[in-house]
């Protein structure tokens, strides 16, 4: 009677090219590694290779998380060493005991850390906001 049985394939070359590919190229997800593999040469389908690229730990992530995303592109930081310099401004909402919503629009200096304005609304617009 014949029977399949499976042998051990060594495949840590494999390995250590999808490390060091990952390693050089860090941005560089499955299938662009896969296919860099491909041009060098390696005949080990997608699925052994994928097998592989996880067991290492070099899934990325495929979305960024919501929190980080501004945090991406953000502009340096201005110096504030001198009054009325830099300001920061921020919306902080709450409502009444029945039920109505107000903002305030709060303008602190930043060298200072004093509060420069509040302007308090039920609704405020754009124009509001600039005079």
């Amino acid at each position: 009677m014949f029977y399949y049985r499976a042998s051990e394939k060594n495949d840590e070359f494999l390995r250590m090219r999808i490390v060091e590919i990952a390693k050089t190229r860090i941005r560089y997800g499955f299938w662009r590694i896969f296919i860099l593999l491909r041009r060098e040469g390696f005949t080990d389908n997608h699925k052994c290779a994928y097998r592989i690229y996880k067991e290492e730990g070099l899934n990325l992530r495929t979305k960024r998380p919501r929190r980080n995303r501004a945090g991406a592109h953000r502009l340096e930081r201005i110096e504030n060493n001198s009054l009325n310099k830099v300001w920061s401004m921020d919306f902080v909402q709450d409502a009444l005991f029945n039920g109505s919503r107000f903002r305030i629009l709060s303008i602190v200096g930043n060298y200072s850390k004093k509060c420069l304005s509040l302007a308090v609304g039920k609704s405020m617009k754009g124009v509001d906001v600039v005079v």
